[in-house]
């Protein structure tokens, strides 16, 4: 099921008014990223307002959810003693389906499947695994488990839930950013049909799971495809003897190939009622097209393998374009808090660090990948026009609940703002407004005899004229995009970003709090590596003991990393505290991205380039995946920018060349890898308006086309005999296979646009070769791979598509 983006507090509201103090306690699932843990700390804050107990438990990775479910969410079913209650999925579970990771898809004996769980999940990935999105509902998998046809609600149309919905059913819900509703309408038909509709193969015979019809992969990392969405069931007798004796017997095998999520399971119960030239399908079955009387059995199984195939490719080609990341969550958690009249200073500059930090960690509208410098707003956004949208809307709330003083006599700091100064100091001791800013992140050439001065001393005309300075001579030293160009929509500050006051404490940009909150992920708050025992990192040791080859000990420390960040972002001293580390960080990645440029050990294969990082002083640091992920797109960004000084432009259509970096972490024996796309990481808007016009207009084609045949075929069923109706059947149907191949071939669109491929390319590496790998993270684009291994691992993953 989804809640859709305008019923957002629908269930909180529903949460508040039925809690009491014996209500068992909000249960907080946080990935491990600044973004997720901003979005914690929104949600906190509003529980902690109501009254509402909740414990938060971060989460490392899939292993880590699974034992999560074993030992926290499985204990909450009313069948296991517990009392039921809410789990709150922030950052984890998108891309899988949920029932079957968190064990909630056993049932038997008329049991609710859910136990009483209702589960929230909030998360930014795509593509969503459909099963959590049209399915989900226990109610439907308790009906069909005893026989019956599945229900039709009317609070829960197609897997979207209305406005008379009343939550404490359980089941999964996702919270929709306005995608699904928009973009997935074909993806829904496909898949509700799918549920619809029984299983037969060509002999007529009821298909079981076994017999292939419906197995494909249930999820990114292997896990058994959802059980939720059963077909209805159709009772009545076939007798087929005749047909089976006039014709051989031949199954025909699954076209499914291993895609990142389940397609609708089906019961091996499920029947279909059909009788030689006088009965058609149920009338409950909705997804056949209605059929004459005379239709032949054997016609309409054909028309049934043919619908079924054609839905299966449109969600096999959904699964198969790539990673991609969609609103982040901690501004749809702040919507959340606005539609309850819950916003304040505090959690808008959550949401704005969350918002920053995806800048950060290249993810954007195709992915994780580097971004151009010159997108929408003079900044590497993560969505482009969307994501513009979205800072926009932030700016205006900036404008909202920090008014100007109107007590206030000194206008200097109003009109200093209205210039274009960048705020670099509080306007009292006890200011924590949030303020608008250019934000420039370095000092420009031209500017040689101010740079023994601090910003907060540089002359006023100089702060003045430095924004319009720093446009005009950046091109000619390579700083594009340092800060935003002129509003080009009349907005007034397009691309500007935010500034927070502490008092006289600190001044920081939302930038600089990500670094530092990811920093403190990735290293600690200390910045001194440790390794897989949790020790100080020794790097003078030529080798140590694997007794961490499972990754335990090292996943317990960077669980105690999130609460250091977590407590870091609503404590000023504490961020302030870290940013050493922060510094110390980039620094490394700086002297590691400049040595395997300068030493050539970037090497480009076949479908990528590759740098392996297993020396140096600072190796160790890039055994986390988002200190690895940060080195790739900072070399990634340095390869773009010497091809287009070489060459005038970007490798590969202007997207840029895929990138694989491999950091070895000597305690544990295995590489950390991570797979970045190109450039171009932003949507081309326009691009994907005339891909939607051009299905509406052939959707309308293709009604006419039907109405044409209709009436043509009801000219040729009056005039027609009894002698040639048969072969009147033919030829329909070889009409009908016409049509078909002339959409799949309207369909053969560019709608990848560079979405990076890697999760899927892994995976396919690891089912067709014996290498150990270790699928485990959140982010499909890391892996990790023995260290025997890497060579095989690398040549087979050469010949994959790593680009959608």
């Amino acid at each position: 099921m989804y809640l859709p983006r305008g019923l957002v507090s629908h269930l909180y509201q529903h949460l508040l008014s039925s809690h009491h103090p014996l209500s068992p306690p909000v249960l907080i699932l946080v990935a491990l990223e600044p973004d997720a843990l901003c979005a914690c700390r929104i949600l906190t804050s509003l529980l902690k307002r109501d009254y509402i107990q909740h414990k938060i438990h971060p989460i490392s990775g899939y292993n880590d959810l699974t034992i999560a479910g074993e030992t926290l969410v499985q204990p909450m079913r009313i069948s296991q003693g517990g009392t039921g209650g809410i789990v709150v999925c922030l950052g984890v579970g998108g891309m899988v389906d949920m029932s079957t990771v968190l064990g909630l898809d056993h049932f038997g004996g008329g049991e609710d499947p859910s136990g009483g769980i209702e589960v929230w999940l909030i998360d930014a990935r795509r593509p969503w695994n459909l099963g959590n999105v049209f399915a989900g509902n226990p109610a439907d998998v308790l009906q069909e488990s005893s026989g019956n046809a599945r229900p039709r609600h009317s609070d829960i149309v197609d897997g979207q839930i209305q406005k008379s919905y009343k939550p404490g059913r359980g089941g999964i819900i996702v919270y929709d950013d306005g995608d699904i509703d928009e973009e997935l309408a074909i993806e829904k038909e496909a898949f509700c049909s799918l549920a619809d509709m029984p299983i037969i193969d060509d002999n007529g015979e009821y298909l079981s799971d076994s017999d292939g019809e419906s197995e494909v992969a249930g999820s990114v990392n292997g896990e058994k495809p959802s059980r939720k969405r059963k077909s209805r069931s159709v009772q009545g007798d076939v007798d087929e003897s005749e047909e089976e004796n006039r014709r051989p017997r031949q199954r025909r095998r699954s076209n499914s190939s291993n895609s990142t999520s389940s397609l609708p399971d089906r019961r091996p119960d499920d029947r279909l009622t059909l009788t030689d030239g006088s009965r058609s399908p149920s009338a409950n079955v909705q997804a056949l097209p209605a059929a004459p009387r005379s239709t032949s059995p054997r016609k309409l199984r054909r028309k049934l393998l043919r619908l079924r195939r054609k839905h299966e490719a449109v969600l096999h080609k959904y699964y198969a374009v790539g990673a991609t990341y969609s609103e982040p969550i901690s501004s749809l958690l702040y919507s959340l808090a606005e539609s309850l009249g819950r916003e304040d200073n505090d959690l808008l500059w959550y949401a704005i660090v969350g918002v920053s930090s995806l800048e950060l960690y290249g993810r954007s509208m195709t992915g994780v990948g580097i971004s151009s410098s010159l997108d929408v707003g003079g900044s590497a956004g993560w969505g482009g026009e969307r994501g513009e949208r979205i800072r926009q809307v932030l700016r205006d709330e900036v404008r909202r609940l920090n008014p100007p003083d109107p007590n206030d006599t000194r206008h200097e700091i109003a009109r200093a703002e209205a210039s274009g100064v960048i705020p670099a100091t509080a306007r009292s001791p006890t200011d924590t407004s949030i303020r608008l800013s250019p934000e420039p992140s370095c000092e420009a050439p031209h500017l040689e005899r101010h740079r023994p001065q601090s910003y907060t001393h540089m002359d006023m005309d100089l702060k003045k004229s430095l924004r319009q300075r720093l446009l005009t001579y950046a091109p000619m030293y390579g700083l594009d995009g340092l800060v935003p160009p002129p509003a080009s929509s009349g907005r007034g500050r397009e691309g500007w970003g935010f500034v927070r006051s502490w008092g006289w404490k600190a001044c920081l940009s939302a930038i600089d709090v990500g670094v530092i909150i990811g920093a403190i992920l990735e290293v600690g708050k200390s910045g001194v590596p440790l390794d897989a025992t949790g020790k100080p990192y020794d790097p003078r040791k030529t080798k140590q003991d694997v007794d961490d080859e499972d990754g335990k000990v090292e996943s317990e420390a960077w669980l105690e990393r999130f609460w250091e960040a977590y407590d870091a972002l609503g404590n000023i001293e504490a961020l302030k505290y870290a940013l050493p580390t922060a510094q110390h960080l980039h620094r490394a990645i700086l002297r590691t991205g400049t040595s395997l440029i300068e030493k050539r050990q970037i090497r480009h294969l076949r479908a990528f380039r590759m740098a392996v990082v297993k020396e140096g002083p600072d190796v160790q640091l890039f055994t986390h995946p988002g200190a690895l992920t940060k080195l790739a797109l900072w070399v990634g960004e340095a390869i773009a920018e010497q091809e287009k000084e070489q060459r005038g432009k970007i490798g590969k259509g202007g997207k840029g060349t895929p990138l694989v970096v491999a950091g070895l972490n000597e305690s544990r024996g295995v590489y950390v890898v991570v797979g970045t796309g190109g450039g171009g990481g932003v949507v081309d808007i326009a691009m994907q308006q005339k891909r939607k016009d051009k299905i509406e207009e052939k959707a309308r084609r293709k009604e006419l086309k039907l109405a044409e045949k209709e009436r043509k075929r009801q000219e040729r069923a009056e005039r027609r005999t009894e002698m040639d109706r048969d072969d009147e059947e033919e030829e329909t149907e070889s009409e009908d296979d016409d049509d078909e191949s002339e959409d799949d071939f309207d369909d053969e669109d560019d709608n990848g646009y560079g979405k990076n491929r890697f999760g899927i390319a892994f995976q396919e590496v690891v089912d067709e070769t014996n290498v150990r790998v270790k699928i485990d993270s959140f982010e499909h684009c890391v892996v990790e791979v023995k260290k025997e291994d890497l060579s095989g691992f690398l040549e087979s993953l050469s010949m994959k598509a790593v680009i959608g």
